[in-house]
């Protein structure tokens, strides 16, 4: 049976403004190991899925960027959208694409967001081949919940039934959980039957179409306006006017928190979902006082701290738990813990439409 993966690219990253902006959001920087968070993902699922089968959602304005980044890639392997809505349409849109490339709808189709860090590659592997496997057996959608190693507020979560294993590592989903406060994610640590939502997912075309209609029924039907005109010039114009008519909703809220047919791998390869500056510390190697300091940097007295240079030479002393992030266009200092709210900082900016810092 064919199977495709779809790299969701399409997102802004304003958590980690400055270093992302909206001519380069974070998929297309250098943040954690060799290559770009989008050339990771793609490498990472080379091994496993034909290059020819290996698809990027993204907007119109990253073409080049993805192209740049990724040499080998053929233009006919990106999906544009005009901006972003979501995963769920986004994820809608891409696969009416893949089935206009000559796919049929018995096709496996697997998704992932293009900002994760994974290690263990081959757990990571053994987790897909579980996936691939079952979905292909039954008409469900599988996720893949991770492990957690410590009550982390940063992250969804999926409660499973651990009752009943359907098959090797693979439970029923029960509910999902967004990001919790604190208390609440040690007592989902306490009950050992949560796992950490890596926003994978892997299911038959089919499935997905047919969960499409029956939860996103509006979104259905605007979307499948499209079919009659794909491929001509009226196309880009059309889509941009249905985007324009339809909500943000992510594919968790939009589907799988609905359907009845979700089951979870519970995998055990090393994963981040890399959100804000404060994940970036916790997966990065630190020096002796556990600090990062990247770029030039004199770092005097100071300790748990995150400085990143640019251009210019930061000078730091007797700090602690703070991050530091230096760039050409902007300087931006948040005590750790709270870099969530860097966020804040680019929403003030688009209100108040000073859009060079963007």
């Amino acid at each position: 049976m064919e199977k495709v993966a779809l790299i969701l690219a399409g997102g802004l990253g304003s958590k980690f403004w400055p270093k992302s902006t909206e001519n380069t959001p974070k998929q297309f920087k250098y943040l954690y190991g060799e290559g770009t968070l989008l050339q990771n993902t793609y490498n990472r699922l080379l091994p496993f899925f034909k290059r020819e089968n290996i698809f990027i959602v993204l907007s119109y304005a990253y073409k080049d960027l993805a192209l740049e980044q990724i040499p080998s890639l053929q233009e006919e392997n990106l999906i544009f959208e005009p901006f972003g809505r979501g995963t769920a349409p986004c994820t809608a849109l891409s696969v009416n694409y893949i089935l206009n490339k000559g796919f049929d709808e018995n096709t496996l189709l697997s998704v992932f967001p293009a900002d994760h860090i994974i290690s263990n590659l081959g757990e990571f592997y053994h987790s897909l081949e579980l996936s691939f496997e079952f979905a292909s057996r039954n008409q469900s959608i599988v996720t893949i919940g991770i492990e957690p190693s410590r009550p982390e507020t940063q992250f969804g979560y999926i409660q499973i039934d651990t009752s009943e294993k359907q098959d090797s590592g693979i439970y029923y989903c029960l509910t999902f959980a967004e990001k919790p406060d604190a208390n609440t994610a040690q007592r989902f640590i306490d009950t050992g039957d949560f796992l950490w939502n890596s926003g994978i997912f892997i299911c038959s075309i089919n499935v997905f179409r047919n969960s499409f209609k029956k939860f996103l029924p509006d979104y259905n039907l605007k979307l499948s306006e499209l079919n009659n005109i794909y491929g001509t010039k009226e196309y880009i114009e059309e889509l941009r006017l249905i985007y324009k008519q339809i909500s943000s909703i992510s594919l968790d809220h939009g589907i799988l928190e609905k359907a009845d047919n979700v089951f979870c791998v519970n995998a055990t390869f090393s994963w981040s979902d890399l959100s804000n500056w404060d994940e970036l510390y916790r997966v990065q190697m630190k020096d002796a006082n556990q600090n990062i300091l990247m770029g030039d940097v004199v770092s005097i007295n100071n300790k748990n701290s995150f400085i990143m240079s640019k251009d210019k030479l930061i000078g730091v002393v007797g700090m602690e738990d703070i991050i530091v992030i230096d760039t050409k266009e902007a300087i931006m200092i948040c005590k750790r813990g709270q870099s969530d709210q860097v966020q804040e900082i680019v929403d003030f900016l688009r209100r108040k439409h000073i859009h060079k810092y963007l």
